[in-house]
């Protein structure tokens, strides 16, 4: 390092002189001065412990997921980027070579050269340009169908038991269909019979559900339920060099759905979460997440969705997935989750109102001490493209706070075009596999046709068909739905649910909490 580099500097870049793998950020910026020879990196094995990127509008929040993610993917890690405004495609093609690019990588010492990623595009349903994302109703669960439905308590639980039910006899929730008329039916003279033991659903209830289905149905997000399901497993390949594959989820088409789009986050890794195996501490994650937009998650959400995702939080990292929450404040976040995030790059902040000044006196104090820097006026300060940064060393101990001029991606900083998306998505190998939608028989055939019989019979559980597996094959087995642990108690906290367990029993009680958020399993 050179002598004319400030001793403030280079206090600051010994604690990011990692000896193992690592991300280079950018250089360490120290009154408006970018010094390249102090670089601000972050441990390649210490991104399981999670993160936080955050800052206003315009800050460069996009470019800096951008950076992390196609490094991620040259170390051989895939990642799942969440492209709301639909400018992260490009990470898929070569950057273009110019002035600012150049100057930016003298500054920060780059040696800056177009470079892509492989790249696969997805969307909800179909609805936009990628490869179609689809769940079926009763993998969903209950828990984040109620998020995506915006119910109360009492509502929730009233949709947990329709699962309940559906799952006791064989009445597949493959689409919202399905769901509409177990609903229904349950609210009929015949159903409300076979309730009558273990409680019901109001009608003002069920017509809440049912609204609520109706309007979801009307906004395009029907096409989201069904089948083909996912397979999350699809988001850990690798290409054929090495390279992790880059899962880019093109949300632009349902910009106006926020509920839908982070719920449907939350469902991907409560599905990892369950078909990962325990992994503990790797040199490199499996998988990193970036979860766009996440105060969409956290507003409004009920008391039991928001301890089942600290769970998940806090759990998942033993799996191997590492999870990066991206939002304008960290007060968006909530404190529970904030304290498990161990990485952290903050772009500027303002400070034009009364809360805008809370705000930021709120997120200095999440810092650590810095004796080289007044944060509060650092972070009305910095420019595009740059960020207050602390992540946590090999060691596991927080690194200095550093201001830092990050460096420039090396793929191409903007979308590549409706064609080019096209052309990725229809050469993809994932497209037949996933593109056709399939209406199976399920609970609406299978309740249509009992009530066409002149006596109605109890509908039969179905046998599986030349060895194919319902669902995708969700298991339900109420022995591995105790493996969740403590995620179990995240949902039964809730009230309106732990009564509805001490009346109807333990055993119902965990088929309705059968997993992480009352996701069901894949079966092997």
């Amino acid at each position: 390092m050179s002598a004319l580099v400030p001793s403030a500097v280079r206090e600051i870049a010994d604690g990011y002189a990692f000896t193992g793998p690592a991300l280079d950020l950018g250089a360490v910026l120290l009154d408006g001065t970018a010094y390249a020879d102090a670089p601000v990196r972050v441990p390649l094995a210490v991104l399981n412990r999670h993160g936080l990127v955050a800052g206003a509008t315009g800050t460069g929040k996009t470019k800096t997921l951008q950076l992390i993610a196609e490094q991620l993917s040259a170390q051989g890690v895939p990642v799942f980027l969440a492209d709301i405004k639909g400018d992260v495609s490009g990470v898929a093609a070569p950057g273009e070579p110019g002035e600012r690019t150049a100057a930016r990588a003298a500054e920060v010492g780059q040696d800056w050269r177009p470079r892509g990623c492989p790249a696969e595009f997805y969307a909800l349903g179909g609805l936009g340009s990628g490869i179609p994302l689809r769940a079926t109703v009763t993998s969903f669960g209950p828990l984040l169908l109620a998020k995506v439905l915006d119910l109360n308590e009492t509502q929730e639980s009233s949709l947990g038991l329709v699962f309940h039910y559906a799952d006791r006899n064989g009445l597949e929730l493959y689409d919202l269909k399905d769901l509409t008329a177990v609903i229904t039916f349950l609210t009929s003279p015949e159903g409300k019979e076979e309730l009558k033991g273990i409680g019901g659903i109001s009608a003002a209830t069920a017509g809440v559900i049912l609204r609520s289905l109706t309007l979801l149905e009307n906004e395009g997000a029907g096409a989201f339920f069904g089948e083909p399901e996912f397979d999350t497993a699809e988001l850990l390949r690798t290409a054929d060099g090495g390279a992790g594959v880059v899962s880019v989820l093109e949300l632009p088409a349902v910009q106006d759905r926020p509920r839908l789009f982070s719920t449907f986050l939350m469902w991907l890794l409560a599905d990892l979460y369950q078909e990962l195996p325990e992994v503990g501490d790797l040199d490199r994650p499996k998988l990193v997440f970036f979860f766009d937009e996440a105060h969409l998650l956290f507003k409004g959400a009920s008391k039991a969705f928001l301890e089942a995702i600290t769970q998940t939080v806090r759990l998942i990292r033993s799996k191997g997935v590492g999870i990066f929450f991206v939002t304008q404040t960290p007060k968006d976040v909530p404190a529970d989750v904030l304290a498990q995030l161990g990485n952290r790059v903050q772009h500027a902040l303002r400070a034009f109102t009364p809360d805008d000044a809370k705000a930021l006196k709120a997120t200095v104090s999440t810092f650590p001490k810095s004796p080289a820097y007044d944060l509060g006026e650092v972070l009305t300060s910095l420019g595009t493209g740059e960020a207050v940064i602390t992540v946590l060393s090999e060691k596991g101990a927080p690194t200095p706070v550093a201001a830092t001029r990050l460096r420039a991606p090396q793929s191409l900083m903007g979308p590549i075009g409706p064609a080019a998306l096209q052309a990725a998505v229809d050469g993809s190998a994932l497209a037949g596999k996933y593109r056709d939608a399939i209406d199976r028989e399920s609970a609406y055939e299978k309740l249509a046709a009992r009530a066409a019989r002149p006596e109605a019979e109890p509908v039969p559980a179905p046998a599986p068909a030349d060895g194919a597996e319902p669902a995708r094959g969700r298991e339900r087995s109420s022995e591995r739905a105790q493996e969740g642990g403590g995620l179990l108690g995240s949902l039964m906290s809730n009230p309106a649910l732990k009564s509805f367990a001490r009346s109807a029993g333990t055993q119902l009680g965990r088929e309705i909490s059968r997993s992480l958020f009352g996701t069901s399993r894949r079966r092997r």
